[in-house]
Parts: C-alpha cells; structure tokens; sequence
C-alpha cells in the first residue's frame, strides 16, 4: 500500500462526511470528521499532527475561507496540506481559495468519491 494519511474532513452535511470518510478508510487513512468550522479547530487544537485537511466552503456559522484564515493564524496543521472539496466551480471561488493559499481545490458535484480520493492523495504526495 502507498502511504497513509491522517485526515481532517471538514464539512457541515453528515451523508457527505459519511461517505468520504469510508472511501478514505477503505483505502487505509486515518479519517476524522468534523461538523464545521468550530468543531474542525477543536479537533486541531487538541490533535496538531494531522496530513491534510479536506474541507467544503459553504458551511453555516463559519466558511471554509474562514476556517483557512483560522487555522494559519492559530498556526494549526502545521505541514499539513489544506484542500477544498466544494460545490462552489466557479472561477472566481478558486480563485479566492488560492488567495488563501490552499494546496488543491475539488468541485464535488463533477467527482465522484474514488476520484476525490486520489487527487486528495495526489495532492498529498507533492513536495
């Protein structure tokens, strides 16, 4: 098997974070989820060594950009690759998330479950 990651998914509809989550184990990831933005920071707070954080863009109480711009000011994650997995396509979405330096952007409604997991690993995997 390649390597395994430990992965914060982060993202406000229960049905998506099950199904992602058994995708990622079933490949051999360590998977924690978190019902948005407040719960993904206490995750991070008490569990600093995680390899990536998946998360959507469109949550109640606190984006995803907001998260981002959280998780750096509180230095949390640190190394860890910080990815979008959205609905929001639009150019002008990336474009915001890359200003916030994410390390790769995912439009969930053209991929499917398999084909997140390997651009998540994918992404991971870059030095």
């Amino acid at each position: 098997m390649d390597k395994t990651y430990d992965i914060l998914l982060v993202d406000d509809d229960e049905f998506l974070l099950d199904i992602y989550s058994r995708k990622f184990k079933q490949a051999g990831h360590a998977v924690h989820s978190a019902h948005g933005g407040e719960e993904a920071l206490e995750y991070l707070a008490g569990n600093p060594k995680v390899d990536i954080v998946l998360m959507d863009i469109v949550m109640p109480s606190m984006s995803g950009l907001e998260l981002l711009q959280a998780i750096r000011d509180k230095g949390y994650a640190k190394g860890a690759k910080l990815i979008v997995l959205s609905n929001q396509g639009q150019e002008s979405d990336i474009k915001e998330a890359e200003n916030h330096k994410v390390d790769g952007y995912i439009v969930k409604a053209s991929t499917i479950p398999s084909e997140v997991l390997e651009k998540v690993v994918a992404i991971a995997s870059q030095v």
